[in-house]
């Protein structure tokens, strides 16, 4: 029987794919465009990443178990449930990033990113082949890294998981409000290094 995982298990989780995400974000950046910098943000930590996973799986669940009523999710295949949960990944995706794009650029003033230069985009907030790579990476990573992760967190000490998670979180928090102030204030996007290649 899969265990239920606590509220500090889930905040530890939410940290590790933060870091996760910071690290694939400046991968990506290295890779396509030849430099990595900062991610808006002092510590190497995006919380949006992390936040979207535990959204995921406390919303959908997971493409294994997926959250729907008995009857459809009787008539589904393995093959059919990726499919439904990489669709829904996509969607979701798609519209939460033009509602965050759009105000994040009508209450706070600035840019936070700007898709206009991408095929098929959608907006200036998102596009297709975002939206398919996000979606991508979400089903995968849900379907086969999600409850390995949410078992090793389960199976360290209790004490340690709720310590550690708990500092990183104050930690990741803070530093996402003062860079997202400072973005405010000046208008602009908190880069304070790049590293070109």
């Amino acid at each position: 029987m899969k265990p239920k995982y606590t509220f500090y298990e889930l905040n530890l989780m939410i940290v590790i794919v933060s870091f996760a995400g910071y690290v694939f974000e400046n991968c990506w950046l290295a890779l396509t465009c030849g430099y990595m910098d900062n991610r808006c943000m002092n510590l190497p930590f995006l919380l949006g990443y992390g936040l979207a996973i535990a959204g995921f799986y406390l919303v959908i669940g997971t493409p294994n178990n997926i959250r729907f009523s008995g009857k459809l999710k009787r008539h589904l295949s393995k093959t059919e449930s990726y499919l439904l949960y990489f669709l829904i990944a996509v969607v979701a995706v798609s519209v939460g990033e033009i509602i965050l794009g759009t105000v994040v650029e009508r209450k706070f003033g600035f840019e936070y990113w700007n898709y206009s230069n991408m095929p098929l985009h959608i907006t200036k907030f998102t596009s297709v082949p975002t939206s398919v790579g996000f979606g991508l990476i979400i089903t995968l990573f849900m379907g086969f890294c999600y409850d390995p992760l949410m078992r090793c967190i389960h199976n360290m000490p209790q004490r340690a998981v709720k310590v550690i998670g708990i500092i990183l979180m104050i930690m990741l928090i803070t530093d996402f409000l003062y860079c997202f102030r400072s973005m405010y204030l000046t208008q602009s996007i908190h880069i304070w290094w790049t590293k070109r290649f």
